[in-house]
């Protein structure tokens, strides 16, 4: 089957499910406890409400043209800039990060980053050595709030990351890992979306963040999409819709900044933005059934950001401008016939995409010319931030344009609570992060996830109480966080507690090994179409005359790669808490609940889930 034949079937489906919808709905102070006004528990079954904390307000007119009155222009020019740094301390790294920080901007701490360029937020990132611990993390984030105030200005920071759950966790074991955007979609249910909102929103922000880069707003029909795939809610643009204003709900009811990403949509594109530029060849009557719903919906919840996509589309504007860079997608779109008020964030400035057409001193000046307020990870921090200077002076930027994104970024900081009190504590901590509750939640919103996709021999349920022999075996892919894994030993693992005989083994014994086992179950991730080892090892599998189950541990379009097999099932990600609510389903201790929120091209249309009889 072609890519492009796939791909044609997904965007069809989604077309009728979007026309049969009829579209979507329109120091000291670092170490003490922040006090919280009471509110609803994440595992509470009343709805909480959206902004419940005290701090959650705009400064008016007056208190915000006095706190820019205070402000130079480089603190002005600042505020627009989130940064990474290298390091789990703001003042005491290690070497490594230390000299990371002097080569890259010139000072050896996260603290004299935001000193020096007067920085508006940072973003953590675990490459970057930020995301060690949940208490570590809440130091980091003291420390850098601390550097913040005694700056000139003394504007808080607004901390951030990407927490989307599922295949992208920045933030690992003990906080609580959530089902992803995929799984989700799956489950079918905003309020268990909602719910993973605010647990997840709940422990980031216990740990000083309070922006977090998600939900994910992309409609994925693309089965090749290199870079969205399971990160999306899925292919019906009204389900995607209510399940992205779901989890902006959340996670803004928690405290914590949502970001709808990546408008104007990514989820029909061939080429990964980090390593090129996109081109989304819709009609602009496509985009409004397909692309437009979910972000109207998230700007509809209220959401207080919205990412932009480093893509070209020519039907939204024809200049070949990457939609970052684009003032009719940004001002003439998003803001204008969307309404959106709040902080437009551009995707990281250091991928290819958006560094393509236009060097790196004039990528931050385009993005506001666009109307972007916030600039994500410049390459080269100095030169941005030099580049956006000059263009002030030489008139190409005005400074009045530059005060209209600081006050929308101060706004937010002040509907966060920052301006009330921007420090955590370790008991904030221990109270929010990795709770029993929260786990319990999140193995309940993964049990509704799982999705069997055949079973045509009743293969499943698998009998426990008969002590079945199992041998699972396949890909083992790298936790997203780090902390978790590897999916074939978890898996074989859960199945034994579950009162299994289950043992994992490497793809190359697995065949040898197959013979008196009561089933084999592969694990599978992202299977190519055409031949491939996977293809392979279950073709072999087969071959033995032992039972296949296969488990797509990602995308859901493997099956439709591999011949058909005794049962298959489809997980969305590979973190212990998705493998544990597999084992239940295929041991019977949970039945199979989940749906598919994509099409399978060649297998398994949108909708698809089997149950047991």
């Amino acid at each position: 089957m072609s890519y492009h034949a796939s791909r044609r079937t997904l965007l069809a489906a989604a077309a009728l499910a979007a026309v049969t919808a009829g579209g979507a709905a329109s120091a000291a102070r670092g170490s003490r406890p922040t006090p919280d006004r009471p509110r609803p528990v994440p595992d509470d079954p009343r709805p909480a409400p959206d902004d419940p904390r005290p701090g959650d307000r705009a400064p008016g007119p007056e208190q915000a043209a006095r706190l820019l009155g205070r402000m130079s222009l480089e603190e002005k020019v600042g505020q627009l800039f989130v940064s990474r740094a290298y390091g789990h301390s703001a003042t005491d790294p290690d070497p490594a990060d230390a000299e990371k920080n002097l080569a890259q901007f010139g000072v050896r701490t996260a603290a004299e980053l935001v000193s020096r360029y007067h920085l508006g937020g940072v973003i953590y990132f675990a490459w970057a050595q930020n995301t060690r611990t949940p208490h570590q993390i809440a130091e980091l984030s003291n420390g850098l709030q601390r550097a913040a105030a005694a700056t000139g200005a003394g504007v808080p920071l607004l901390l951030s990351t990407d927490q989307e759950h599922g295949i992208i966790a920045r933030i690992g074991k003990p906080a609580t890992l959530l089902p992803g955007a995929m799984a989700l979609g799956a489950g079918r249910s905003t309020d268990a979306a909602r719910r993973a909102g605010r647990i997840a929103g709940t422990e980031l922000a216990s740990m000083g963040i309070r922006q977090d880069y998600a939900p994910v707003a992309d409609v994925n029909v693309n089965p090749a999409n290199p870079v969205i795939g399971v990160r999306s809610f899925g292919s019906d643009p009204r389900a995607v819709a209510g399940l992205v204003a779901a989890q902006v709900r959340g996670y803004q009811g928690a405290g914590v900044a949502a970001t709808a990403k990546h408008f104007p949509g990514h989820g029909d594109t061939e080429t990964d933005s980090h390593v090129g530029l996109p081109v989304m060849r819709h009609t602009r009557a496509q985009w409004e059934e397909l692309d437009e719903p979910p972000f109207r919906a998230a700007v509809a919840a209220g959401v207080d950001a919205v990412m932009t996509a480093h893509i070209v589309f020519p039907a939204l504007d024809p200049s070949q401008d990457p939609a970052t860079l684009s003032h009719p997608v940004v001002t003439g779109i998003l803001r204008e016939r969307l309404g959106f008020r709040g902080v437009v964030v551009t995707d990281a400035l250091d991928m290819a995409g958006v560094r393509q057409k236009y060097g790196d001193d004039r990528v931050p000046v385009l993005a506001l010319k666009a109307g972007c307020d916030q600039l994500l990870n410049a390459p080269d921090l100095a030169l941005a931030q030099r580049s956006v200077l000059a263009a002030v002076a030489a008139g190409e930027l005005s400074e009045a344009r530059i005060e209209e994104s600081v006050l929308r970024i101060l706004e937010l900081k002040a509907r966060r609570g920052l301006f009330d009190d921007p420090y955590t504590s370790a008991e904030r901590v221990d109270a929010a992060t990795g709770t029993a509750a929260h786990l319990a939640a999140a193995d309940a919103i993964a049990a509704g996830t799982t999705t069997l996709l055949a079973n045509p021999d009743k293969l499943l349920p698998l009998d426990p109480g008969a002590a079945p022999r199992l041998l699972v075996t396949g890909t083992d892919p790298a936790s997203p966080s780090g902390t978790t894994g590897p999916p074939t030993s978890v898996l074989a693992r859960e199945l034994t507690a579950l009162g299994c005989r289950a043992s994992a083994v490497a793809p190359a014994r697995a065949v040898a090994a197959a013979p008196g086992h009561a089933a084999v179950l592969v694990c599978t991730y992202n299977v190519p179409d055409g031949e491939s080892p996977q293809r392979t090892l279950v073709t072999e599998l087969l071959a033995t005359g032992v039972p296949v189950v296969v488990v797509a541990i990602r995308n859901p379009y493997d099956p439709a790669r591999l011949p058909r097999c005794a049962a298959e099932l489809a997980t969305y990600s590979w973190t212990d808490v998705e493998l544990r609510a597999a084992a239940r389903v295929i041991t019977g201790a949970a039945r199979p609940a989940g749906r598919l929120p994509v099409p399978v091209p060649g297998r398994y249309p949108l909708g698809h889930g089997l149950a047991y009889g």
